[in-house]
């Protein structure tokens, strides 16, 4: 199985993931045309990690998204459920502490991170809200979270021109440079399939994230979204 039909079995996916693990990275900068890099300097930017803080990395992958937070002195733990791709990153990146996580019944106690951040990895799990109560269960009070996912263009044309990529270019592409193309088919459903930024944004508010924003990125191509865990949560 390495394509994943659209309701998200959490087997189907992991597996996904573990056979397009050993070229992951270089498939993305290919079919995001470089653009994901500055979308994930933004991540580093909103999530704003200091030195002695507790950051969860979620749907980390390789931990590529990772070592930015560490290098800036936080104790940074990079968690996926694709045991295909931590073995990816572990070879990579030893020092970092790689942990197999399922995004509904993460293996922390409560309040045990000052930030949580998942990119591109909600619109992958099967329970999204019940991802984003765990997020919320394993955040400290007054701690912040950032989602970065793929979103809906702002500008009708472009928004047309964006489709037409998706489900033509990028699997077209996708066979020319990923160990496994049919799941960028999947990667190309799932983004049409899922909420625009109000929407996701009112996913955040009814999972008890306050203090809830977004921004876009890309004319809307990426969405950062925002919130913090109340005092009282």
């Amino acid at each position: 199985m390495t394509r994943a039909s659209l309701d998200k079995q959490p087997r189907e996916v992991a597996a996904m993931f573990d056979a397009v693990a050993a070229r992951y990275d270089l498939t993305n900068d290919v079919l995001a045309l470089g653009q994901n890099r500055r979308w994930r300097a933004e991540v580093v930017r909103a999530v704003g990690a200091r030195p002695g803080e507790r950051v969860l990395d979620l749907a980390a992958g390789t931990g590529t998204s990772s070592r930015p937070f560490a290098e800036r002195g936080a104790f940074t733990v990079p968690c996926d459920f694709s045991l295909g791709m931590l073995a990816a990153g572990k070879r990579r990146v030893p020092w970092l502490p790689f942990t197999a996580g399922d995004a509904t019944r993460l293996p922390f106690r409560d309040g045990a991170f000052d930030a949580v951040t998942i990119s591109f990895g909600l619109r992958n799990v099967q329970d999204t809200e019940g991802a984003l109560r765990e997020l919320l269960r394993v955040t400290a009070p007054g701690g912040r979270l950032v989602v970065c996912e793929f979103s809906h263009p702002t500008w009708a044309p472009f928004r047309t021109v964006y489709s037409e990529y998706l489900m033509r270019a990028l699997p077209a592409l996708a066979t020319r440079v990923s160990s496994s193309p049919d799941a960028y088919v999947y990667l190309a459903e799932s983004i049409r399939a899922w909420p625009d930024q109000a929407a996701l944004a009112e996913l955040l508010i009814g999972a008890g994230w306050s203090r809830v924003a977004w921004r876009d990125l890309t004319g809307g191509v990426v969405a950062l979204h925002r919130g913090v865990r109340p005092h009282d949560a």
